[in-house]
């Protein structure tokens, strides 16, 4: 079971690797009036540009915990920035350029009350840390952010694809 799951979130990621910003194809599931299960969403998500010139798709969004269903409205629009609700969940996708030596551009250091999932899906990443950086992060890598200071940077030569679920936490 256990190695079935872990093969199809492998095959999912090598298959995201070679999509393109506007390729995100999106299926969003529900059940209808006689308790069956139905895509009740499928089509293409653009993501959309962001400041430093990021690209950015929230992919669903939930309001509370545990998540509650949204059989007939798409939860995208709950979205508030790059923290989920209180209590809540975002699920989504941001691109990252390599960088422009024409261009200075700071990083984008954030500090967010989640804890957030993050896996690697194209591209190549450094993650900046207060007092260190994780060079060389590539497809298939993953990381688990817990509310710690920290920005992403592309030193590579092509866009970097993050597939991310940032969850609200508690202070410990």
């Amino acid at each position: 079971m256990l190695r079935g799951t872990i093969s199809s979130i492998v095959a999912m990621l090598l298959m995201c690797s070679q999509a393109i910003a506007s390729d995100i194809r999106r299926v969003v599931t529900g059940l209808d009036a006689n308790n069956r299960s139905v895509a009740m969403f499928d089509g293409r998500v653009t993501l959309a540009p962001v400041q430093n010139d990021l690209n950015l798709a929230n992919l669903w969004v939930t309001d509370s915990y545990p998540a509650g269903f949204s059989f007939k409205a798409d939860t995208t629009g709950k979205s508030v920035g790059i923290s989920p609700p209180g209590n809540g969940t975002q699920f989504g996708v941001v691109e990252f350029p390599p960088l422009d030596p024409a261009k200075t551009v700071q990083p984008l250091w954030h500090r967010t009350r989640t804890v957030d999932y993050v896996a690697v899906i194209s591209g190549e990443i450094d993650l900046m840390l207060d007092d260190s950086v994780v060079h060389h992060l590539k497809a298939g890598d993953t990381v688990v952010q817990q509310a710690t200071n920290h920005a992403w940077v592309n030193r590579g030569k092509e866009s970097c694809r993050l597939l991310f679920v940032v969850m609200d936490a508690k202070q410990p």
